[in-house]
């Protein structure tokens, strides 16, 4: 079996908690390879997957122009690469954001078919944690973590609900691109970086 190269976009947010999440999955299934963390263009070459983690839309979107890692990105994606973005992450996959998102004038990846609300759970106070079903994992709950937490209104075209919590859409789907509004790093279950590894597995590099 080849060796996996993961990377994990590390300009800001969450990204030791994905890389130790990704390495404790790649352990457990008995894996080969290595996390690594993106900074720059160069760093994804040859990667089998990416992680754009939560953290502050604005600063990784304004970070990821600097670099002109996004437009690598689109490329990657356009080519199959499996992309996993979380809380903040997700945001940045939208086609579509809301005025908060407008205001700050947020370059959108436009990888999904999906418009994105900013904070849609509230503010930093307000943060949670609930059990959630996801269908693609079981019949046993995921325990979520939502900080400041977005989520999605609608989707469109060939992007799919993956999860619901209540009445919102927390989870969006196309291919091979993934978008959660909560944080599967902050917890012990690793069903969610397993579904992920398990697509970057496939992926032919």
């Amino acid at each position: 079996m080849k060796k996996l190269k993961i990377g994990v976009l590390a300009l800001q947010g969450a990204v030791s908690e994905h890389i130790e999440a990704l390495e404790r999955t790649m352990k457990k299934l008995g894996l080969k390879g290595k996390v690594l963390a993106v900074r720059k263009t160069e760093d994804l070459n040859e990667i089998s997957g990416l992680v754009i983690p939560g953290g502050e839309s604005t600063t990784i979107n304004r970070l990821m122009l600097e670099t002109k890692i996004s437009e690598k990105i689109i490329e990657l994606a356009g080519q199959g690469l499996p992309i996993l973005a979380t809380c903040a992450g997700a945001i940045l996959l939208a086609k579509e954001g809301d005025e908060q998102i407008k205001k700050t004038g947020t370059i959108l990846l436009g990888l999904l078919e999906m418009k994105i609300l900013r904070n849609a759970f509230g503010r930093q106070v307000n943060s949670f944690e609930t059990e959630i079903k996801i269908p693609e994992l079981g019949k046993r709950p995921f325990r979520a973590v939502f900080i400041r937490a977005p989520a999605v209104e609608k989707v469109w075209g060939e992007t799919k609900v993956w999860a619901k919590y209540k009445n919102k859409i927390i989870g969006a789907k196309k291919g091979n691109v993934l978008a959660l509004t909560f944080h599967p790093e902050l917890t012990s279950d690793l069903r969610i970086h397993e579904y992920f590894i398990k697509m970057a597995v496939d992926f032919p590099r």
